[in-house]
């Protein structure tokens, strides 16, 4: 929840230009609802795709407050967040104001985020699912245990093509919005059984297919390091990408290990 619409077509406008030579990496930008048509805009012609932070599952209908994915496809969305962490209620830096009977505002939990991937996909929309563990889960050594679990229930019955169209984001809770960060050789080893997961339920030739990538806390300082890792093919920046310089840094470190793959 980040810059007014001026602010927000200001921010594209400039990433635009520092981007201009873009080649052979994939970058999204997903701002708050109310900028989507104008950065949508700022951005036409460009490499720079647009998507958004979240949908509903309907097309239309008594749902106020909510917004469709025919509303996201018709100001020029690509992808689409779906089950971030916040929009489930599970927050890096705990509100102690949020009691339990407000935290009910951030309503997603595992069926939701199926059925709006499943959406998503009906509309061709590219989802981008979260899934990750708090803070105590992984103090307790549930890591595996509860990404796999929310991965499966993500991805249950979803109409799979190729596995191009789907992304899949690797987010420790405890990472977001902290400055902390999972240490990248653990969170390849993470993302690599996530891959054996999609592999279980979706067969091997979808699974290479699907993108993972690793969220939380990422910055120009951390993310070579992060993107070097085998399992992992890209990054969900946050903070770091409210600046457009700062976030340029990123995308040019995801060029540089994607030329070193290739080579």
């Amino acid at each position: 929840m980040n810059k007014t619409v001026g602010e927000a077509e200001e921010t594209a406008k400039a990433l635009r230009e520092q981007l201009q030579a873009l080649s052979d990496v994939e970058v999204a930008v997903c701002p708050p609802a109310t900028a989507l048509d104008a950065v949508g805009k700022a951005l036409k012609g460009s490499e720079i795709a647009l998507g958004a932070q979240d949908l509903f599952w309907e097309e239309k209908g008594a749902y106020t407050g909510l917004i469709s994915p025919l509303m996201l496809k018709d100001v020029g969305c690509k992808y689409v967040i779906i089950g971030h962490s916040e929009r489930r209620g599970r927050f890096g830096k705990p509100d102690p104001s949020l009691t339990p009977e407000l935290k009910t505002v951030f309503g997603d939990n595992d069926s939701t985020v199926n059925r709006k991937a499943e959406a998503a996909l009906a509309h061709g929309l590219r989802p981008i699912i979260c899934v990750g563990e708090t803070l105590q889960e992984w103090e307790e050594k549930k890591t595996d245990t509860v990404v796999s679990g929310q991965l499966k229930k993500a991805i249950a019955g979803l109409e799979i093509e190729t596995g191009e169209e789907l992304v899949i984001a690797y987010e420790p809770v405890w990472a977001i919005n902290t400055g902390k960060i999972c240490d990248p050789p653990e969170a390849n080893r993470i993302t690599g059984m996530m891959r054996q997961v999609l592999q279980d339920c979706l067969g091997e030739e979808a699974a290479g297919k699907i993108r993972i990538l690793y969220g939380g806390s990422v910055d120009p300082q951390n993310a070579e390091k992060i993107m070097r890792q085998s399992e992992i093919d890209g990054v969900l920046v946050g903070g770091a990408s409210l600046q457009a310089e700062k976030f340029s840094v990123i995308v040019s470190a995801a060029k540089t290990q994607k030329g070193e793959w290739e080579q």
